[in-house]
């Protein structure tokens, strides 16, 4: 025990393997003089994090009809989704992919979150649903681009505004078979370039046992496909972000159910569906897992799914744009891409909540 404690307070020294002349020491609490004050820098942090707020970019993908609206009003409590906040909202069945998206800040004592919200209404309704996923990718892309062009700009934003896609849910329909050629084609172009979490929508039409062989099913072909979903393995940081994050595989696709109106409970208000047997509970992890998914993408994620973003799937754009070899620098800051022009209809709107 006391060679344990001396082998603990001692001043460890590591020589740099690179650099010969360099010498460096770790030093712990108990080796100071004095309080320092070190950890004081989080709360620096906390405090300029709350001041400036931060930014999510959560896009939604799945055919008309599978509760993609009201899943991410559920999700944050609050009518943010494009179809809830458009006055006289009419849903037709449009003949192309468009992309829509729609702004909030959300504010939560004291934290102010931009929550962008990108809507993708067309996908997979027509009868020839070939390559409906281009537009998606090319919106994602051009996102990428504009963050791109702002980094390379000589005089540089203080804060580039950061419009890219940190998450892409995408909605399972209930079907019990297994993953259709569209929904394998999507998420293998996709998973490349964006982090997609999946889920299976109205997961209330399954019974358990039908929930859990579909989930199975779909768990088989991801892998058969080599489909790639949020957490990827490979991004695991360390022992027990990987013990958390192999929980969260084993539950994916997530069988979720959505809804924004309120029931009694024994006493108690729940966001719930009533039907003739009974209420489904949104947040009763025995009825369904919305808990997981929410949990996954604000209160435990969050941050990891932006740095994901930042660090994997921007970094790989970052360097193939840059080793292209018809670009160069000047080209990139000075000319106007033609980015207002492609396919991406932004409907952007502004609300404070």
């Amino acid at each position: 025990m006391k060679k344990e404690m001396q082998v603990e307070t001692e001043v460890k020294m590591e020589v740099g393997q690179s650099v010969p002349s360099l010498q460096m020491s770790f030093i712990q609490g108990s080796d100071l003089f004095g309080y320092v004050g070190i950890e004081a820098v989080l709360d620096q942090m906390r405090r300029k994090t709350m001041k400036a707020g931060f930014e999510f970019n959560i896009m939604v993908v799945g055919q008309s009809g599978l509760g993609k609206s009201t899943l991410v009003n559920t999700l944050f409590k609050s009518k943010v989704s494009r179809k809830s906040c458009t006055p006289n909202f009419e849903e037709n069945i449009s003949k192309t992919v468009k992309l829509h998206s729609v702004s909030h800040v959300i504010e939560e004592k004291g934290v102010k979150m931009k929550l962008t919200v990108i809507d993708t209404p067309g996908f997979g309704d027509q009868i020839n649903n070939d390559n409906c996923w281009e537009p998606i990718m090319k919106y994602v892309n051009e996102q990428y681009e504009k963050y791109l062009r702002e980094e390379l700009h000589v005089n540089r934003k203080r804060r580039i505004p950061d419009t890219r896609v940190h998450c892409c849910i995408y909605f399972l329909p209930a079907t019990g078979h297994r993953l259709r050629p569209i929904d394998v084609e999507f998420m293998k172009r996709l998973g490349k370039i964006v982090s997609i979490v999946p889920v299976i929508a109205k997961a209330d039409t399954l019974t358990i046992e039908e929930r859990q062989e579909f989930k199975e099913r779909i768990r088989q072909d991801l892998a058969a496909n080599g489909i790639r979903v949020y957490p990827q393995k490979e991004y695991d940081e360390d022992p027990e972000e990987r013990i958390i994050n192999d929980r969260i595989r084993e539950s994916i696709p997530f069988a979720v159910v959505g809804t924004d109106k309120e029931h009694q409970v024994n006493g108690n208000k729940v966001l719930g569906r009533k039907t003739k047997w009974g209420i489904i509970e949104v947040e009763n992890m025995v009825h369904c897992e919305f808990a997981n998914l929410r949990d996954l993408l604000i209160r435990s994620h969050l941050q990891d799914l932006k740095e994901v973003t930042h660090n994997i799937h921007y970094e790989t754009y970052r360097v193939r744009r840059l080793n292209e070899s018809n670009m160069n620098f000047s080209e990139l800051g000075l000319s106007t891409w033609p980015l207002e022009n492609g396919t991406a209809d932004k409907c952007e709107s502004e609300s404070h909540l």
